[in-house]
Formats: C-alpha cells, sequence, structure tokens
C-alpha cells in the first residue's frame, strides 16, 4: 500500500480528475426493505450508491457523510448496535470508568490537602458500571438518530460478500437479504490479539472487554502489555482496590509511539499511585486453575524465571484487523502478512469499487484517524479527491495525569538523522496548574534545527488530551515554534505551558 502525504493542493490537481460521483441508482423504496429485514424475510437484491460492512466508527461515520452527500446508503452491523468496539466496549465505556475511578479516588487520597473533609465514602461498582452502560446506550441510540437523520438504511447482520458488487446479510432476527452496492467500503475493525495458552474466558482472563465489566474488584490483578489499553485498565482497578502488575516486553512503557523522556516520567508518577512494573520481562506461558491465573515470567534478554499470580489476567498485547467470515475468498481480496487488507492512497483494494477503512487496513487503529478515513472515502468516491494527513494524528492515554502526543519523538527524528531542537515546559511552573494542585507533568517540543518547522509535541499532564488539538493544528499547518509562541495565550490556563513550550523550542521560556 501506499498513502503518501501530499499538501491539500496537491492532492487535489492530481485526484480530481481521476473519476466522477456515482450516478443515481434505481433502487425499491427504503421502508419495505427495513419492513422485510424486521420480519426476517429474504428479500430480492437491492441497489445502493454505497453499502458499508461494519458500523463502528469507521463505518458509521462513512455511512453518514454517504448520506449527506446524497447519496443511497446501507450499513451491515452485526452486533445490534451502532459504534463498534469504540463506542460499546473500548474508547467511551473506559473514559467512563477513567473518570469515575479518579474522582472515587481523588475523594479517598486528595481532599483533604484541599480543604475538604469527606467520611464515609464507599465504592458502589454496580452503579458505577451501570452509569458506563448509560452513556454507552445514549450514544449509540444518537447514531441510530443520524442515521435516520440522513436517510440510511440499517441493517443488522452479517455481512459477507457473494459477489463483487453483491454482500449477503445473515440478520441478527433471523432469516437472510442480499444488498448491491455500486460502492462496498469494508471497516470491520479489529480485535484483542490472544495471547498463545491463555484462554479467554473474560471473567478470569480477559481482554479489555472483559476488564470494562469485572463484577467486582479484584485482590490482584496482572496485566500482560505496558501500552495504552494496558495501563487505562490498569489504572482504573488500581484506583478501585486492585493490586496491580503490569508485564511489558520492551524497555519502557506507552508503546513505541511515546516519546522516551515521557514515558520514563509517566511511569514514575502511575508508580506513586500503586501501579507495579516488571519492563524488559516475557510472559513465557500462563495458566487458569481454579481461583487464580498463573504466569511464568523470565527476563526479556534471557534470566532468572518468576511466577506471578492474580484473580484476573488482562491481555493487552494489541489488536489485529477483523476480517473473519467477510467471503473475501469469493473475491479475491488479498491481505498482508499482518492479515490487513491491501489498499492504495484512495482506500481501494485491487476491485477499485471495494474500499477499506479504519482497523481492518494500515496505520494507526485509532477511533479519528478511522474517522478522517470515513469522511476521505466517501469524497474520494463522491469527488475524486480527498485528505487525510497520516502526519498529523494524535494519540492520547487517559491515565491521570493524560499523556498525549502528535508527529515524531526523539528517537525517530534520532534514526532519521533529522537536526532538531527541543524545548521544554514543566507544569510546575503553570499557574493554572499550580492553583489547581495538578503540577505533574511538562510539555515537549520538537522542531527542526534549521527551519523551525514544528516536528513533534508530546504532553504529559492535566488536560493533554485537550491541548494537544493545538498541537495537531500547529502541525497540520506547518506552524513553527515561533508561530505558537508568538500567539497569545489566555491567562491563566494550562494551554500556557504549551506556549512557554514553543518559546523555550526557539528562544528562552519566561516562567523557567
Amino acid at each position: 500500500m501506499l498513502k503518501t502525504i501530499l499538501p491539500r493542493a496537491a492532492q487535489r490537481s492530481v485526484l480530481s480528475a481521476s473519476r466522477a460521483g456515482p450516478s443515481k441508482l434505481s433502487t425499491a423504496p427504503a421502508y419495505q426493505i427495513l419492513r422485510q429485514v424486521r420480519r426476517g424475510y429474504a428479500t430480492e437484491a437491492e441497489d445502493y450508491d454505497v453499502v458499508l460492512i461494519g458500523g463502528g466508527v469507521a463505518g458509521y461515520v462513512a455511512a453518514i457523510k454517504a448520506g449527506q452527500e446524497g447519496m443511497k446508503v446501507a450499513c451491515i452491523e452485526k452486533r445490534g448496535a451502532l459504534g463498534g468496539t469504540c463506542l460499546n466496549v473500548g474508547c467511551i465505556p473506559s473514559k467512563s470508568l477513567l473518570n469515575n475511578s479518579h474522582m472515587y479516588h481523588q475523594i479517598l487520597h486528595d481532599t483533604k490537602k484541599r480543604g475538604i473533609e469527606v467520611g464515609d465514602v464507599k465504592l458502589n461498582l454496580a452503579q458505577m458500571m451501570k452509569a458506563k452502560d448509560e452513556s454507552v446506550n445514549g450514544l449509540t441510540k444518537g447514531i441510530e438518530f443520524l442515521f435516520k437523520k440522513n436517510k440510511v438504511d440499517y441493517i443488522k447482520g452479517t455481512g459477507a460478500f457473494a459477489s463483487e458488487h453483491e454482500v449477503r446479510v445473515n440478520l441478527v432476527d433471523g432469516g437472510e437479504m442480499s444488498v448491491r452496492g455500486k460502492n462496498i467500503i469494508i471497516a470491520t475493525g479489529s480485535e484483542s490479539t490472544p495471547f498463545p495458552g491463555l484462554e479467554i474466558d473474560e471473567e478470569k482472563v480477559v481482554t479489555s472487554t472483559g476488564a470494562l465489566a469485572l463484577k467486582e474488584v479484584p485482590k490482584r490483578m496482572v496485566v500482560i502489555g505496558g501500552g495504552i489499553i494496558g495501563l487505562e485498565m490498569a489504572s482504573v482497578w488500581s484506583r478501585l482496590g486492585s493490586e496491580v502488575s503490569v508485564i511489558e516486553f520492551l524497555g519502557q512503557i506507552g508503546g513505541p509511539g511515546m516519546d522516551s523522556d515521557i514515558a520514563k516520567q509517566t511511569q514514575k508518577i502511575l508508580q506513586r499511585q500503586g501501579l507495579k512494573f516488571k519492563l524488559n520481562t516475557k510472559v513465557t506461558s500462563g495458566e487458569a486453575s481454579g481461583d487464580v491465573v498463573k504466569l511464568e515470567l523470565e527476563a526479556a534478554k534471557g534470566g532468572k524465571n518468576e511466577t506471578i499470580e492474580a484473580e484476573v489476567c488482562l491481555v493487552a498485547i494489541g489488536r489485529r484487523p477483523y476480517t473473519a467470515g467477510l467471503g473475501l475468498e469469493n473475491i479475491g481480496i488479498e491481505l498482508d502478512e499482518r492479515k490487513r487488507l491491501v489498499i492504495d492512497q484512495e482506500y481501494r483494494t485491487k476491485i477499485p469499487h471495494i474500499r477499506v477503512i479504519g482497523d481492518c487496513t494500515f496505520g494507526p487503529m485509532l477511533a479519528h484517524k478511522a474517522e478522517e478515513e470515513a469522511v476521505a472515502a466517501i469524497e474520494y468516491i463522491k469527488k475524486g479527491f480527498g485528505h487525510v494527513n497520516y502526519g498529523a494524528i494524535p494519540s492520547v492515554m487517559y491515565t491521570h495525569p493524560e499523556v498525549a502526543w502528535v508527529g515524531q519523538n526523539e528517537a525517530e527524528l534520532k534514526e532519521a538523522g533529522v537536526k532538531y531542537n527541543v524545548g521544554t515546559f514543566p507544569f510546575t511552573a503553570n499557574s493554572r496548574a499550580k492553583t489547581n494542585l495538578e503540577t505533574d507533568g511538562m510539555v515537549k517540543m520538537l522542531s527542526d534545527k534549521e527551519t523551525d518547522r514544528i516536528l513533534g509535541i508530546h504532553i504529559i499532564g492535566p488536560n493533554a488530551g485537550e491541548m494537544i488539538a493545538e498541537g495537531t493544528l500547529a502541525l497540520e499547518y506547518g506552524a513553527s515554534s515561533e508561530d505558537v509562541a508568538r500567539t497569545c495565550h489566555a491567562h491563566p490556563t494550562l494551554a500556557e505551558a504549551f506556549k512557554e513550550a514553543a518559546m523555550s523550542t526557539y528562544s528562552h521560556a519566561i516562567h523557567s
């Protein structure tokens, strides 16, 4: 696959003449299809401008965008609820638990110094889970409303290719139907990567799905994988009273995208909060027996073996594309060595009218990346051009404090031989952070040594996930660190730390 990052103007000039928008197709009335779907009857094939397979973030955003463009759209989703992993068992429910567990932990440990005396604090885990579920249900219903508003036909079932233009659907309520599309977009997402030898039961050995629905706080939890998902779930259950150990094969937490300076500082802060870490450590085997899960460990470079036990083991070693049951063999679509669907820069497979977006193809497995691809894919179909800047996609870890970054880190710049400047600013010197009693962390900025163009921004601190939006915008528009430094930021705000880091990068910060 080739996903070149071109300036917008260049993309338009190269791509705008490549195809015209789809013509309107003759179809039966939408109400007739939906009535037959509800009754579970097989139907004759119907034609759509666009058929989406998958109603997760990539699929539902593409469906809504296509509807807004006046196209006739059908979206096939087997879960019975829209939003995919992100909304149902991922981003959204995890943020509910992260927010509420943080409030609980803060009341227990952090209010006294603020002059707030609190007594008899109790955890009601069932109510916390109910609040999470209510948030999820409200948002999924909101997407269904947007489907109706934009005249998207929502088909509940499992779709598989019967031919290059036909998708056969096994309906959730029984029966089957076929839909035909002039364009078909695959947006089936991803699933948790299993750990060899450990059978997932979502009770003792869990993925992130099970970790979001535990019925009681385990006395001990072990997390295999120190990436974003593992650390977020580790934070939730540690705050609620579990003794949590994180096992990571690499020498730093956060995954390869996190800057090493930020990763080291994050680990120190999480350790102070009670998390235990074993880095450069390999899990060689695991077994669930009785009430415990036992893992055998050894040093990644060879060393003394060790056994660790816990009531719950979270497997968080990454995610893999989900393409099972799609009937790809019926149309000859190819996968690469990592089981990703192979596409070109316009998201087309080797069959041009079949496109792929989101987690089941190349790039970071992030909901917002999937959203951008969804919009761009529809624009390619309708207008002949689209745009996603893969060099400016932010990542956020919603621990406390939050960690966020966009662009390149120091290790990547060194490997590429790029000469760069570094500027940092600590939140201990930020007035708003001081008054909020939230001073852990810093903003780190990297810029080209010759041109001062910003190459990467890395933040650990309060509201880092919100602040990174300014960094992403700066990267998108090719701003220099001086551009940001000379932009007036309101006082007193946390965002002033961003401005001061930019001042530090091209000259000198004022308050440090």
